[in-house]
């Protein structure tokens, strides 16, 4: 506890009841949460499976981890540390079948969802050049979101095109319900629904989870509002901990509301202002306080830091982006030439990717080494996405977006023809098109030739789900 300043030290201390912590950037929010989380263990308030503290990554859900079990100098089993979906995915392996559900349900991504979208307007001859699959799968991310179902999105639509997005999206979830499987979305939703269908259930976490903290409050979105106000109805003894300042993801849907509303959500809660910075000089942190001071609704903070002085900031406006980046390359090579500087002790942020052509070039011109930092993701690749959707498909024979996606690679001469065909026998016999896969003798539009292809690559298959099995 040394290790924490006063506000910091209340905020690990104070364990009845409802909890508001407003941490400014770079306040040491993330020190306050591991060791409030050792705190309650060390104390014995609260077993590590009684409590469920939520992170905005994985990341930082591992790295909470890492420092509790550094804490209390031993492994920690049975916390419920996690991202939102991650725990929710949690809670619905364990209670699918009270939703119809198989507990191994895929989870489809982005492309997985734009791929059946594509699949269902194939399904509805609705010409992907009138409306692009990317808006229906915005449209349809957006509703759940704001937890608006196909039912209501269809009241709601007035245009033609919002019209046939509603036809779609009904589609889209008989089609994901058929291949077992949820979107992301769907990860916050069906709990919800599956607390809201069965007390029981939600009665069981309920009283589970004595003490729930949560991390970046204010980014949450109306879904996760929900979750953890039936979460936290019990015990009460929830702790959020966010800044209204930095709430960036309005255009995801999150609700900057849920922390506004905290103090009216929970009257009897205790509020603690985590003020004093640790990472910025004063001249930064009153360029800032500056800006947010404009903020139209807050809940109020002013950073402070131990930090005085520093170098000013400075304020360069240029014509256009080539301009911009020739500026960009002469401050570094100033910098480089009166600092003994690496190229390694620059960054240059810029708001869209399209952006970095410009800088690119010059970097380049000048011999200037750079990295560029979030391209592909190791699991966006496309070969890493192909073997993992064999994966999927030998956990999950229902997935059908996993087998569309695999069944001709490597190429196997089963063509779009082919493939639209069964997929025709299984929308019209209900089943799974890995299902009319195995029944494909029943198919009589496909080729002998065609059934035979078929045949093997069920064969290949089921061989691979025996070996898993064996596993």
């Amino acid at each position: 506890m040394q290790d924490l300043n006063d506000a910091q030290r209340e905020a690990v201390q104070c364990v009845e009841g409802p909890l508001l912590v407003l941490a400014g950037a770079g306040s040491g929010k993330t020190r306050v949460l591991t060791y409030r989380i050792a705190y309650l263990i060390e104390q014995r308030l609260a077993y590590p499976n009684q409590i469920l503290a939520v992170t905005f990554t994985n990341k930082a859900a591992n790295e909470m981890k890492r420092r509790v079990e550094a804490l209390l100098g031993t492994a920690v089993e049975g916390m419920w540390i996690g991202t939102f979906h991650s725990i929710c995915a949690r809670i619905l392996r364990i209670e699918a079948e009270h939703l119809g559900y198989d507990s191994n349900f895929t989870i489809y991504d982005v492309d997985d969802q734009i791929r059946l979208i594509q699949q269902v307007m194939e399904g509805l001859n609705i010409s992907q050049e009138i409306i692009k699959p990317r808006q229906v799968h915005y449209t349809i991310s957006d509703c759940k979101n704001k937890m608006l179902g196909p039912a209501e999105y269809e009241k709601r639509a007035s245009t033609v095109p919002e019209q046939r997005i509603a036809r779609i999206y009904h589609e889209y979830e008989k089609a994901k319900r058929r291949s077992n499987a949820f979107d992301f979305d769907d990860l916050l939703l069906m709990p919800l629904e599956l607390f809201t269908r069965d007390k029981a259930i939600l009665e069981k976490y309920q009283k589970k989870f004595r003490y729930i903290l949560v991390d970046e409050y204010q980014d949450t979105n109306k879904a996760q509002y929900h979750l953890i106000r039936l979460l936290g109805a019990q015990h009460r003894n929830i702790c959020v901990v966010g800044d209204e300042d930095q709430s960036i993801y309005r255009w995801r849907g999150a609700d900057i509301e849920n922390i506004l509303t905290f103090e009216k959500d929970y009257p009897e809660c205790t509020v603690i202002r985590l003020e004093q910075n640790y990472r910025s000089t004063q001249v930064i942190l009153d360029a800032a306080n500056a800006v947010v001071a404009n903020n139209q609704r807050r809940l109020g903070k002013n950073l402070w830091s131990r930090k005085k002085g520093g170098k000013k900031i400075s304020r360069r406006v240029t014509l256009n982006e080539e301009h911009e980046a020739a500026e960009v390359v002469k401050i570094i090579l100033q910098e480089m030439q009166e600092h003994p500087y690496n190229y390694n002790d620059f960054a240059v942020l810029y708001r869209t990717n399209a952006q970095s052509r410009a800088l690119e070039e010059r970097l380049r011109r000048a011999n200037i080494p750079y990295t560029i930092v979030g391209g592909i993701k190791f699991y966006e690749r496309k070969e890493i996405k192909d073997i993992l959707a064999y994966l999927r498909l030998i956990a999950n024979p229902r997935d059908s977006v996993a087998l569309r996606r695999i069944i001709n690679f490597p190429t196997r001469g089963i063509g779009t023809v082919t493939l639209g065909r069964l997929e025709a026998f299984a929308l019209k016999h209900q089943i799974g098109v890995y299902e009319a896969a195995r029944r494909v003798d029943e198919v009589k539009e496909l080729s002998i030739n065609a059934r035979k292809r078929i045949r093997e690559f069920v064969e290949t298959i089921d061989a691979l789900r025996e070996k898993a099995r064996e596993v």
